[in-house]
């Protein structure tokens, strides 16, 4: 499976500060003493001039390697520090690391060295993780002669309370052992062993490193044995056998040239940091592969190549416990759904290129029983749905394909969307969804715009608009403005109705049918058909955002619960309305809620067979409250929402026909592909859209039949204008849609006035 090697990836770059230290390891070319005429320090540009290099060329991780304390050995580190302002080592790193993550982005961690419970508590504001290898638990290597003789700081219990403190103050860790350095086999299992005992207690070690001992010239163990590859691979796989299947286990693969396959083999799912910047300022003679190549030589393992963090996926998930909250932004910023890194700079709604999606990957065929039951229609589970989204490589290209294949056999080569103009009548709601930077309350001015209300016959003349330029359905939904009745919706109906009787009435999300029917009090099975008998054609299935409690509880607590949004669709279909079915993905969620929320639709559809289309909506970050407050993700990225259409094809097969693209999130080209990944619908011309606008998107809005129509031709495919159900539009209603002049753009302001 793609996803058991989702952990691997490439991570760091690596300035080298204070590289002095006061111990004396007898295999090191690291640290070295203060030398005539080079400093011990990087300057704050220094480091800064590295850190934008790193993140220019995509890194994520900032890793800071030092030697341990050299102002306790040598003068003049004392004298540096002094000139750069900080009484310590430590104190200096805390600096640096701050500032590169609020200049670049890049997320710290910091291998500091030995370090009291203090130190390591307090860096933790500066770092999302911390690290420091605890090499061996054999004292015999201190002794003369030894490896470790003069390095106070390799006393093994010394470095053990480091990692422990680590633990007792919640700091996500990596640690490991050093491999041939004259330890017998024995004492590495013993102190693999220990490592454990310290992850059992406090559940801090994200990973350990297997690293093979190399030789370098100038040292005292230049000449000392280096263990072989056979050595290498056994102790990676007794690492694998002794920690617990949470802990990864990594080996860095410029140390393992020309058995990187065979180490996948016995049992590492990481590679560590990788860096297209600097070198490996430990093993500088060991030049890191090229990510491309790592990624070939990775999916000839079988596996996928994934950037990560330098704080792994759970750690991000339970972030509260893990990570300093001064820190959450950033990471969940950097972050995609699964807690991997976000290589892209695409975000819905955004003009932006899209990303090319990472080809190289195993091959396909590990989906293969899954997609087949999809194919038969059959019902997918939680974990089989979570697998789907996690697809990657030619993975993700399998899955793609599949779901095309089922809109081909469901659509044929059509490719519909309907003349429609949305009517968003009031943005006053007395609700406080954290995602929305439509609502405004009654008086506030804050976000995007004022707040308004349109009077009916300010609708009407909006409907009568749209039916002038050829519109057979009007899509109206608002803000739950706190002096609107049911009867208010009712009322709407009636009066477009009157004007305009052939003009379909797509309207009121479940949201605002729940909230109407509680005014007047009455059950949402009561109050429906009132609305049918007004003139409501079909609901949108909006206001579903993701149909998940824990979800819900962070983006929308006070809105309708997942059973009231059941409730209401399915009492909708019961009086012969029919809806069609969102998901606002991409903010708080992972794939785990994305199985969930389609399941419920899945299992709906099949009570009520009432869901007209599924309709992925990337969430759109840029003016959402709970991202200015630094609380989301940026939205899902590109491979999530290409994604979703497909795996949402896939899901909903044989019950729900239709899946919808927005272009309105995606852009035309991202639509496109989503065209070419089980979509086969483009939504609505919209005329005048305004809630996605108000989150901050770019891509307009209207889109005229005619560049709905080039749109649909780019993928060598057929248009076809519809209606809201799926039948097709009266000859002189098509002709006028394509006479229509361009409709002015018109925002909150205008509407107000208007």
């Amino acid at each position: 499976m793609c996803r058991s090697f989702g952990r691997s990836g490439w991570s760091a770059w690596r300035p080298t500060a204070g590289v002095s230290a006061r111990d004396s390891c007898h295999y090191c070319t690291f640290a070295h003493p203060p030398r005539r005429g080079e400093a011990a320090y990087l300057t704050p540009e220094e480091v800064l001039g590295i850190a934008r290099a790193g993140a220019a060329a995509g890194c994520q991780e900032a890793l800071f390697t030092l030697g341990d304390k050299p102002e306790l050995r040598y003068r003049a580190a004392r004298e540096e520090l002094d000139r750069l302002g900080h009484a310590t080592t430590l104190d200096y790193l805390f600096a640096m690391a701050d500032l590169v993550r609020r200049e670049t982005g890049l997320l710290p961690h910091l291998n500091a060295g030995v370090m009291t419970a203090n130190d390591v508590a307090r860096l933790r504001a500066a770092s999302v993780s911390q690290g420091l290898m605890l090499e061996t638990v054999s004292d015999r290597l201190m002794q003369r002669g030894s490896a470790h003789f003069g390095s106070p700081d390799k006393q093994p219990e010394v470095r053990l309370a480091t990692i422990a403190a680590a633990g007792e103050a919640s700091v996500p860790f990596t640690s490991g052992i050093l491999v041939g350095i004259g330890e017998t086999r024995e004492e590495r299992i013993d102190s693999l062993l220990a490592l454990r005992a310290l992850h059992e207690q406090h559940g801090h070690l994200q990973e350990i490193i297997v690293q093979n001992f190399r030789a370098k010239p100038g040292t005292r163990m230049a000449d000392h044995p280096e263990p072989d590859a056979a050595e290498h691979l056994w102790s990676v796989a007794v690492a694998r056998l002794i920690m617990p299947t949470d802990v990864t286990i990594q080996a860095p693969p410029n140390l393992g040239s020309g058995y990187l396959k065979s180490l996948i083999a016995a049992g590492i799912d990481d590679w560590g940091g990788v860096s297209p910047v600097t070198p490996d300022h430990v093993n500088p003679e060991k030049p890191w592969p090229h990510l491309e190549a790592l990624a070939r030589d990775t999916a000839a393992a079988g596996k996928v190549l994934v950037a990560r963090l330098a704080v792994h996926r759970r750690y991000i998930a339970d972030r509260t416990r893990w990570i300093d909250k001064g820190l959450h932004t950033a990471v969940l910023r950097a972050s995609d759904s699964e807690g991997f890194a976000r290589v892209e700079t695409w975000t819905p709604g955004a003009c932006a290129a899209l990303p090319a999606m990472p080809a190289i990957g195993p091959r396909p065929g590990s989906l293969s029983p899954v997609l087949a039951r999809a194919t038969r229609g059959e019902e997918l589970t939680e974990a089989e749905i979570v697998a789907l989204f996690a697809a990657r490589g030619e993975a993700f290209d399998e899955v793609c394909r599949t779901a095309d294949a089922l809109r081909r056999d469901v659509n044929g080569d059509t490719v519909s969307y309907v003349v429609t103009r949305n009517v968003n009548y009031t943005n006053i709601c007395s609700y406080r969804c954290s995602f929305c930077a439509f609502s405004k309350g009654k008086t506030t001015e804050h976000l995007r715009g004022k707040p308004y209300e349109l009077t009916i016959p300010d609708v009407v003349a909006r409907c009568r608009e749209a039916w002038e330029r050829g519109a057979v359905e009007v899509c109206l939904q608002g803000g739950i403005h706190p002096d609107y009745t049911g009867d208010f919706y009712v009322a709407l109906c009636r009066a477009i109705k009157a004007e305009l009787p052939d003009l379909h009435i797509h309207a009121f999300s479940p949201l605002e049918t729940f909230q109407g029917a509680k005014t007047l009090g009455l059950t949402p099975a009561e109050f429906l058909p009132r609305l049918r008998d007004a003139g409501l054609g079909t609901l949108p299935g909006t206001a579903a955002e993701v149909l998940d409690p824990e979800v819900r509880a962070i983006i929308c607590p006070d809105k309708v619960t997942v059973a009231q949004w059941l409730e209401v669709v399915e009492a909708a279909h019961r009086s012969g309305l029919r809806t069609t079915a969102t998901i606002m993905f991409g903010h708080v969620d992972t794939p785990l809620h994305w199985a969930r929320h389609l399941l419920h639709l899945r299992r709906l559809q099949s009570r009520t067979g009432g869901i007209t289309e599924f309709v992925p909506l990337p969430f759109v970050a840029m003016e959402a409250p709970i991202n200015l407050r630094g609380q989301s993700r940026l939205g899902p990225t590109f491979r999530e929402s290409v994604l979703m259409h497909a795996v949402g094809r896939l899901v909903l097969h044989g019950l729900v026909e239709n899946i919808q693209t927005s272009w309105v999130k995606m852009g035309a080209e991202g639509a496109q592909v989503c065209l070419n990944a089980g979509a086969n619908d483009v939504g609505g011309t919209l005329m005048n859209e305004s809630i996605t606008r108000a989150a901050g998107a770019s891509h307009g809005q209207e889109m005229t039949p005619a560049a709905l129509e080039a749109l649909i031709r780019g993928t060598d495919r057929t248009p076809r204008q519809r209606t809201t159900l799926y039948g097709t539009p009266s000859p002189e209603r098509i002709a006028t849609s394509h006479a229509a002049a361009a409709l002015p753009p018109l925002d909150a302001a205008e509407a107000a006035a208007r």
